[in-house]
């Protein structure tokens, strides 16, 4: 008996091990993709459909197969391409996910005009004040005239003139 218990306890761990590697085979199964905004997107979860097959840089299984034949046939393409003329190149540039620098330039751009609608708003808030601080002032004259009241003023000498 003092002799199986070893042996089992052996099978016990390599079960269990291979148990281990099962599971952190399944927890690799990773997807990599970039977003519209040239941003790249790590997930255990498949991309939305709305991501097209080019921009899925990494995924499991059948969806693997396809990426890499889609690839294959681009990169068969866009070497012919080059070979023809050499604007391929230039698509290929102007199609490739923003940089780092130009996402800033972009973010900077966003926030400039951001300040910007916010000055002209406040402006226009300004102006809507001021306008109607005139037309309580003119509600109030018009209403002086009307009455039929003397209208008087007083001047630097304290005096009432009418």
């Amino acid at each position: 008996m003092t002799h199986n218990t070893p042996r089992r306890s052996l099978a016990a761990r390599l079960l269990a091990g291979a148990a281990l590697f099962a599971v952190a085979a399944l927890a690799h199964a990773q997807y990599v993709w970039v977003d519209e905004k040239g941003i790249k997107q790590f997930s255990d979860q498949p991309p939305p459909p709305s991501v097209p097959l080019k921009r899925i840089l990494k995924a499991p299984g059948e969806l693997k197969k396809a990426i890499e034949q889609q690839n294959t046939g681009a990169a068969e393409g866009d070497a012919e391409a080059s070979e023809g003329d050499a604007s391929g190149a230039a698509a290929r540039k102007a199609k490739a996910p923003p940089s780092l620098a130009e996402r800033n330039a972009d973010y900077n751009k966003r926030k400039a005009d951001a300040a910007e609608k916010e000055k002209k708003t406040a402006e226009e808030t300004k102006r809507k004040d001021g306008n109607a601080r005139n037309c309580d002032a003119m509600r109030k004259a018009q209403k002086t005239l009307e009455s039929g009241e003397r209208i008087t003023r007083t001047d630097q000498n304290g005096e009432r003139n009418y």
